[in-house]
């Protein structure tokens, strides 16, 4: 074990410093290999903290990266599972897969690395105490210190300020209260001694918060302040030799937040950023590294290493940088004697793929298949292309995560000429699932657990298979760590590709994650069995407890070709009286037994991800009248309560706001707006009177919450009297419910409402309630965070002619999810 924890040691270091970071799908220009080169040529580092997805600074990450050259991370301390989606309908743990690799596209935009800790984010919290209770501080904190211990950052920022608990999101306040800890913990080996097998103590010289207008209040109360002690960078800089600015690169980087409406304009011209120091050394100047040796000079072995790419930078040929290939092959050589781990890793990364970039070498490992099972035998392709030099050699291949059924011998590469080389590859059957590392096991309310420490940190999983290739150039032995890949093209795409997975020979799955019994008659569950490899067949099963009763016990399934599905039914009668129980889904083989569902992530702005998770649905009987036939759905930003409803017996069918009008309306019991329609389809404002007119002649109009502006433009646009949304919430997901006008028709008709059916709630009970309305409008419930005046505007009911108007700011769309046939791979 102590010989293989530097080997693993190693191998993370070197996926984070981008010698495996995928295909090289998209060439580089000589202008781009030249900002290349001066990054290589600058030895400093700065993480940037901040606890979610879109929290970071891209004007900031990307001018440290392009304009002053210094390797820039940003530590999210979390994936931002808790917040919404205005693109789809993951949630949670899908959500913070989808955030993933939205960051990773933001990073390859801006050339920021990412770094994560296992933190969940369980929704909103309004202070750092909460937050930390919740998160287990000491786990958050251990992993950050990691973080610096493997980064080695010389300089910190953070995002938000240690010293306002209150007055912004719990998880922000926290992580910069963690970041300061971490800043001095990581430089003592009394502290987490465990990380030190496979990594060394680090001491940041100085960390900063990246202050601004918004911790100020307005614009013209930060104008008005005195800026003396703060460091100021006009970030808004232009670079000529790539034609575009920071503030391009920075627009173009935070627009793949896509899920949280971050798509915005570029903007350009000056940009201030300011600096406030915290710990740490203060710059004489206004340079975040004075005092700092960012030169080749700050390792004993540097100075001859300098003495070769200074000249480079210096007369750099952008019309044919391949002419500096034999000095960059001699520094490559010479980066490999330094002692440091830390920095001959990181050298090590940036060179090669500097040299790789310079000789037009394209090297790519592709699959046909985006996946295979455990047994199975996968054909794949490993392209070699040297364009620009005549002197590359391919030497040796060596595939990890599976078996080469032939070896590859040495042979030359020629100029221009493609070189394939095709290899059936064997997947083990102990080969394990490809799954994002962090869900692999049950996460507890704040935190997801990671056996494999060495993982922690990482933005992703490790590929499934991958092909060490070994090449001479020059003269030069040098290896690229590939992962094989799935490369495809659509008419109406183009080019895309997904990482190749591992993944179950079967997969099971319902259409629900909750499935209500409002009486004792019985239902048809439908199971969805679908195979991932050829000739599947076996049974399957539907378990309840005793009391629930499942008609057969068991179905027999065959599936000749991969990636085929069939329906199978069952019929469950509830048990009488009122129950909850998990139903669980299992399909048998020969072979094994296969208890989960594969479910798929795809758009247009990052690659495919497929997750595994556990086959099963909460089944529950109640007592449930329900009234009327047929509900209309405008979609918002995306949720699935339409899904809910029709899991009462309602037929709900989802309306195109465009061609709204009273009389198609008539109709419905009912008319729902998703979440955040009012702030996401335009139009909705535009037929508010199509709508009320509905309303008036009986119908029932119900508006689920959408979020206020900083703006302070907030009133309900087609609210029949005013009514004023807030940034007003209660975060507490237990917060007692008081019950104001517990005889209203909404509380008592014809269901009777009452406090107990709160218990269970998850993430939060609301939030964006109003905090101001019309007196017509009439307040049915009550509730508080603690320590908080009561809020009443989370369920609000006004009468329009014969029928009512509804406002609700209650979070059913993160209670009530059960799963649409999009959800089956």
């Amino acid at each position: 074990m102590k010989k293989l924890l530097p080997i693993l040691s190693s191998v993370l270091l070197l996926c984070l410093f981008g010698i495996a970071n995928g295909q090289d799908f998209k060439p580089k220009s000589s202008a781009s290999i030249f900002q290349d080169l001066q990054q290589l040529n600058f030895l400093g580092n700065v993480l940037y903290v901040a606890a979610h997805p879109d929290d970071e600074n891209t004007r900031l990450i990307s001018y440290l990266t392009n304009q002053i050259h210094a390797s820039t991370a940003y530590l999210s301390l979390t994936r931002g599972d808790g917040g919404q989606n205005l693109i789809g309908t993951e949630i949670r743990e899908l959500l913070g897969v989808l955030r993933t690799q939205e960051l990773l596209a933001a990073r390859n935009i801006d050339g920021g690395q990412q770094f994560f800790t296992r933190a969940n984010d369980f929704g909103f919290s309004k202070d750092p105490e909460e937050t930390l209770d919740i998160w287990n501080k000491e786990a958050v904190l251990s992993d950050m210190v990691a973080v610096i211990r493997t980064f080695r950052p010389d300089i910190i920022i953070n995002r938000f300020d240690h010293r306002t608990p209150g007055t912004t999101h719990g998880h922000h306040t926290s992580s910069a209260i963690l970041s300061m800890e971490a800043f001095g913990l990581a430089a003592d080996p009394k502290v987490y001694p465990q990380q030190l097998n496979r990594l060394k103590t680090w001491q940041p010289s100085r960390v900063f918060f990246n202050t601004s207008w918004w911790f100020y209040g307005s614009e013209q109360n930060f104008n008005r302040s005195p800026k003396k002690g703060l460091i100021s960078l006009d970030v808004g800089v232009y670079y000529p030799s790539l034609g575009i600015s920071n503030n391009e690169i920075a627009s173009l980087a935070s627009s793949q937040h896509l899920c949280q409406g971050f798509g915005r304009l570029n903007s350009r011209g000056e940009e201030m950023e300011y600096l406030e120091l915290l710990k740490g050394s203060m710059p004489q100047t206004q340079d975040l590294f004075d005092g700092i040796n960012t030169k080749w000079t700050r390792i004993p072995e540097g100075k001859v290493i300098e003495a070769i790419l200074n000249p480079i930078q210096e007369n750099f040929d952008f019309k044919n940088p391949a002419t500096h290939l034999p000095e960059l092959l001699e520094a490559y050589s010479l980066i490999q004697q330094i002692e440091d781990d830390f920095w001959r890793a990181q050298k090590t990364g940036q060179i090669k793929n500097l040299i790789k970039e310079i000789a037009g070498l394209h090297l790519a490992f592709e699959s046909n298949n985006a996946y295979a099972s455990p047994g199975e035998t996968v054909s794949a392709t490993l392209k070699l292309l040297a364009r620009n030099t005549p002197f590359v050699s391919l030497e040796s291949v060596q595939i990890m995560g599976a078996k080469m059924a032939t070896s590859i011998g040495a042979q030359p590469l020629e100029l221009n000429r493609s070189s394939n080389i095709s290899m059936a590859l064997e997947i083990a059957q102990t080969a394990p699932l490809s799954n994002p590392y962090w869900l692999n096991e049950t996460p507890s309310l704040g935190m997801y657990q990671v056996a494999d420490q060495s993982l922690i940190g990482l933005p992703e999983s490790l590929p499934a298979v991958s092909a060490d290739v070994q090449v001479i150039i020059g003269g030069t032995h040098i290896s690229f760590d590939i992962p094989l890949v799935y490369r495809y093209a659509k008419p109406d795409k183009g080019e895309l590709w997904e990482r190749f997975k591992i993944l179950p020979a079967i997969a099971v799955s319902l259409f629900n994650e909750v499935v209500l019994f409002p009486s004792e008659e019985t239902k048809t569950i439908a199971v969805i069995v679908q195979s991932f490899a050829e000739n599947q067949q076996g049974s399957v099963s539907l378990k309840l407890p005793k009391d629930w009763k499942v008609e057969p016990p068991a179905q027999p399934f065959k599936l000749l070709e991969k990636g085929k599905s069939v329906r199978l039914d069952f019929t469950v009668s509830p048990p009488k009286n009122a129950t909850e129980a998990t139903a669980t889904i299992s399909a048998k083989t020969s072979d094994a037994a296969y208890t989960k569902t594969v479910v798929p992530i795809s758009y247009d702005h990052i690659p495919t991800q497929r997750v595994l998770v556990d086959a099963q649905a909460k089944f529950v009987r109640l007592d449930l009248e329900k009234k009327g036939e047929y509900l209309g759905y405008i979609m918002g930003a995306g949720d699935k309560i339409p899904e809910s409803l029709e899991a009462i017996g309602y037929q709900v069918e989802l309306l195109d706001p465009t061609t709204l009008s009273a009389k198609e309306l008539k109709k419905y019991k009912a008319v729902i707006l998703g979440i955040r329609a009012l702030n996401v389809v335009g139009i909705l404002p535009l037929k508010k009177q199509e709508l009320l007119d509905y309303v008036s002649q009986g119908g029932v109009l119900i508006s689920q919450y959408n979020t206020a502006s900083r703006s302070g433009n907030n009133e309900v646009t087609i609210a029949p009297f005013p009514l004023t949304i807030s940034a007003d919430r209660v975060t507490d997901e237990n917060a007692a419910v008081r019950l104001l006008q517990p005889k209203h028709p909404v509380l008592s008709h014809p269901n009777r409402i009452t406090e107990k059916d709160f218990d269970g709630w998850v993430q939060e009970r609301g939030l964006y309630f109003p905090n101001q309305w019309h007196e017509s409008y009439t307040p049915l419930l009550e509730m508080n965070d603690r320590g908080e005046r009561p809020k009443q505007g989370s369920l609000l009911v006004a009468p329009v002619g014969k029928g009512f108007f509804v406002y609700t700011g209650l979070s059913f769309s993160e209670n009530c999810q059960p799963v649409s046939p999009e959800r089956i791979g």
